[in-house]
Order: structure tokens, then sequence, then C-alpha cells
């Protein structure tokens, strides 16, 4: 069997309540090597706490999380960082250390999850931060940096450990729709290589269509849709008012 026929991201019948409130009420997930999904919804809709069950920062009420063959739902802290280590979470705000230089914050994860030399490190920060256009920038502080530079630090960041899967989460919030074009097309660059799975979580209409791929609308703690964006787009109720309301048409 191909590896791209084993799902590196397997969700079944995922549930998850937050006190009265049950947000997520039977998620059904396959993500497979060189897939990208983009999860649609509007706010309050669940799609965050979807991405952290995947990475274990949520454990599920019920039902099965299972990323890269293990099942996330029973390993302990300590059992779940070998996993966090292959699965990229890229925050909304990029969650970058302000106490920390970008190239600092870039070589933070090599050290804390490898045994490379420190001139290996400064070689890996000089490679990511080029490839996601900032090179030369190691000493720059964070304050120095706008919204779409934060959000390319953390892109390298998030990628410096090669990992297996990658977790987007609203990576356009809060930019110019320039600065955001430029982010998606980085992000679709990124999962052409074929090597990785990548779950974008988003609300933006046009970042899912700049990525291309597979949409799934999450409704009411349920994928109220699962197929092409152009497919949605005709479909009735709200998942195509929603898409249609984004400048989306079939």
């Amino acid at each position: 069997m191909s590896l791209r026929a084993n799902p590196l991201v397997r969700l079944e019948a995922v549930t998850r309540r937050f006190g009265a409130r049950l947000v997520l009420k039977g998620i059904d997930l396959e993500l497979r090597r060189g897939e990208m999904l983009v999860v649609l919804g509007q706010s309050g809709s669940g799609k965050s706490v979807l991405l952290k069950h995947i990475n274990g920062l949520l454990r599920p009420d019920s039902g099965s999380v299972v990323v890269l063959g293990c099942e996330v739902g029973q390993r302990g802290e300590r059992q779940l960082v070998d996993l966090r280590r292959k699965v990229s979470y890229i925050f909304q705000m990029g969650a970058l250390f302000d106490s920390l230089d970008v190239g600092e914050n870039v070589a933070f994860p090599l050290r804390e999850h490898t045994t490379l030399g420190e001139s290996e490190i400064q070689a890996k920060v000089a490679d990511y931060l080029a490839r996601v256009g900032l090179a030369g920038t190691e000493r720059m502080t964070t304050a120095q940096l706008s919204g779409g530079m934060r959000k390319r630090v953390a892109l390298a960041r998030g990628l410096v450990l090669e990992p297996e899967v990658i977790l987007y989460d609203e990576p356009t919030a809060g930019l110019d729709p320039l600065t955001g074009l430029a982010i998606t097309r980085l992000i679709r660059e990124i999962g052409q290589g074929g090597s990785t799975a990548s779950l974008v979580v988003t609300h933006d209409l046009a970042v899912a269509r700049e990525l291309g791929g597979q949409v799934a609308f999450l409704h009411d703690g349920r994928f109220a849709f699962q197929g092409a964006l152009q497919e949605a787009a005709r479909s009735d109720g709200l998942v195509g008012e929603f898409v249609r309301a984004g400048g989306i048409h079939d």
C-alpha cells in the first residue's frame, strides 16, 4: 500500500463539549500526504477547536484522533512532544517570542528538539528565512516586524523541523489583501511539495479560492459539506449562501 493511501490525520466521530455547549458533534476527517484541506465556517463554529485536537492541545470527549499512527487522546504530555515535532501549528497571530529576535525565534524549535550544532542551526535559520522571503532579517526584533513579516517568521519557525502535517489557524487574519494574498500563495507553494499534509482553517473565501483543492464547511458541530469550492457555491442553504457571499460563484 502506498504512503498516500494511509491518512496522516484521521478523526472519527469526534465530539467536544465546553460546559453546556457541544462544539463538535461527531467530526469525521481524513487527510493524506500531499493533500491540502481548507476548513471554512462562520466565526465561533469550532474551526480552531478542531485544529487543537489534531496536535493534542485539546482532547475529545468521545471519538478517535489518530495522527501519524498515534492515538492522540491516549497520549500524555511527554508522549506528545515527539508528535508535535512532526505536526506544526501556525497560530493565528504568529505567537512569536517578543523577547527573542527573528533568528532566535526560528532557531527555538531546533534548540529544543534537536542536537544540531550552532553553525548548523544558523544555516537552517538562514535557509528557512530565505524560503519565506526574509533573508538577512535574523537580527530584527519582533517590534520591527509588520503583520505580514510576523506571519512569515512564524511560517519559517513552523517549517524548520520539516513537519509532516501543517496546521494553519486563520493565516491571513489582520492582514491587508495584498499581504494576505502573498501569504496564501506561500502556503500553496509549501503544500505543493507533496511531502506534507496541510489543513487551513479560515473564513476568508479568497484564501480558499487561491489555495484550490478541497474544502469542508463546519456548521453546528459537523461538516455540512466536503468537496470542491465551486461545488459548494452551487449548494443550497447556508453553505451556498456563505460561499457566494464571499464572491465565489459557479
